[in-house]
C-alpha cells in the first residue's frame, strides 16, 4: 500500500485532468480558434465535442492523441502538459540531474522502427526553439519527461535508450542514480 487512498488517487487524476484541459484551452485560444474552428480546420479529425471534453477534464486523452493534437496546434507536446509549478506536475523528483544532449546527425541516421516519435520529438523542439539549422539539441528535463510519456517509459529507461542508440553528443552528462 501507499498510504493514499482510491479517493486520493482519482481527487489526483481528475485535478491534472482538468488542468491538463486548461492548457489545451489556452493553447487553442491563443490560436484564436473556437471549438467548431478546430473541427473545420481538421477537416473533422477534432470534433468540437471531443477537444471540449479533454480540455473540460471530462474525457481522458492518450498519449498519442496528445500528441497528434500537439502537432494540429504546431506545439510540442510539453506545451500542452500543466506547467511545473502546478500541484498536478508530479512535483519534484529525486532524480539526479543529467544534461542531455543530442547529436542531430545521428538522430536522423537511426534506421531503428522507433525512432520516429525521437525524430518528431526533436523537429518539433526545433521549430519551437527556432534552432532548426542546429547540429545538436540540449533537451531540458520537462522536455525529457514528455518525451519519456511518449515512450511509455521513465526517464531513466529512456535515457538508456538514447545512450544505446549512440545519439548522445559528448557533451551530455549522465548522473547514475545508484549509490
Amino acid at each position: 500500500m501507499t498510504g493514499r487512498s482510491v479517493d486520493d488517487d482519482a481527487v489526483a487524476n481528475e485535478g491534472y485532468a482538468k488542468a491538463l484541459g486548461a492548457r489545451l484551452r489556452a493553447i487553442r485560444m491563443q490560436q484564436h480558434l473556437s471549438l467548431h474552428g478546430v473541427e473545420r480546420k481538421s477537416s473533422g479529425k477534432w470534433k468540437a465535442v471531443v477537444v471540449g471534453s479533454y480540455e473540460r477534464g471530462d474525457r481522458a486523452v492518450s498519449v498519442q492523441r496528445l500528441s497528434e493534437l500537439a502537432d494540429f496546434y504546431g506545439v510540442a507536446v510539453s506545451d500542452l502538459l500543466p506547467p511545473d509549478d502546478s500541484p498536478f506536475a508530479g512535483g519534484p523528483t529525486s532524480t539526479p540531474l543529467s544534461r542531455i544532449v543530442l547529436n542531430l546527425d545521428k538522430v536522423s541516421a537511426l534506421t531503428d522502427a522507433h525512432a520516429d516519435i525521437l525524430r518528431r520529438f526533436v523537429s518539433s523542439i526545433q521549430r519551437q526553439r527556432g534552432d532548426v539549422g542546429a547540429r545538436t539539441l540540449p533537451v531540458r528535463h520537462e522536455d525529457l519527461r514528455t518525451l519519456a510519456l511518449m515512450y511509455d517509459a521513465t526517464i531513466e529507461a529512456l535515457t538508456e535508450r538514447l545512450v544505446r542508440w549512440q545519439v548522445l553528443a559528448p557533451e551530455s552528462v549522465i548522473v547514475d542514480s545508484e549509490p
